[in-house]
């Protein structure tokens, strides 16, 4: 009968590890990769049962991911975020096609994100589709912080209301400080593709981007929350193209001399 491990990439996770590894309990192996936690991530890890492996994480996901692969013993795969749980439907899911064990196909689970005790079903947020459960032969992982999977399977969605519970932010400051490397990250994507920036992308996206996720994608049918995420996706929009016309610009001192 075919098993599964649960891969979970991890630093200093100690508020969200145990939860994440309880909602697991159901696979037969759990493998934490932690990127040497100077909390206590790993010894609570190690204290329900996961097995840690430390490996510097040194900005690239998709080598951490793959790294994992190489760890599983088992021959299905399921990747795990600290910040994640497995629901109860997930897990039945899960543990249905494990035991099916049809190696032909890869899986992609719905995530249902989370804020402030808020579920954000709108919007754009869900149902937010990630592959996550797949056979192990032949998979690994590319892409420094957005990850790409290869692999030989033909890939399937779940259905939504098998889905991964999300955290993507802890507080405010989790958030502003995501959205500040995110947009750093888009403007460099950009920039390597050619694009430039100009004044009006600095006012047409960010409106259109606000508007698509408010009104087009319905993020006003989750209250206050939702207008205020698409009222900062407005300034994610707008600081990321501000970013792309800034790039390879100097910010030297000039002097406070002026001509006379």
């Amino acid at each position: 009968m075919a098993k599964l491990s649960v891969l979970i990439l991890a630093k200093n996770e100690e508020k969200n590890i145990e939860d994440c590894i309880k909602s697991a309990a159901f696979a037969d192996e759990i493998v934490v990769i932690d990127d040497f936690s100077d909390d206590g991530t790993p010894a609570l890890a190690e204290g329900l049962g996961a097995r840690v492996v430390q490996r510097a994480l040194a900005g690239d996901w998709g080598a951490q991911q793959t790294f994992a692969i190489g760890q599983a013993r088992h021959e299905w795969i399921l990747f795990l975020d600290a910040d994640e749980r497995i629901s109860e439907r997930l897990r039945e899911r899960v543990q249905a096609i494990v035991a099916a064990d049809d190696r032909r196909y890869a899986y992609l689970n719905a995530r249902l994100n989370y804020f402030w005790e808020q579920p954000l079903r709108h919007g754009g947020w869900f149902p937010d589709y990630v592959i996550r459960l797949l056979p192990k032969e032949g998979t690994y992982v590319t892409g420094f912080v957005h990850p790409a999977f290869h692999h030989p399977y033909e890939e399937r969605c779940l259905p939504e209301d098998a889905y991964m519970i999300h955290y993507p932010y802890r507080d405010w400051n989790h958030y502003f400080g995501k959205l500040n490397f995110y947009t750093t990250l888009a403007a460099e994507k950009m920039q390597q593709a050619g694009r430039r920036a100009h004044l009006a992308d600095f006012l047409l996206h960010p409106l259109w981007a606000s508007f698509r996720m408010y009104v087009l994608r319905g993020g006003w049918r989750d209250g206050r929350i939702g207008f205020v995420l698409a009222s900062f996706h407005y300034f994610y929009t707008m600081a990321k193209y501000v970013k792309l016309y800034y790039l390879g610009k100097t910010n030297r001192h000039v002097g406070d001399e002026t001509n006379s």
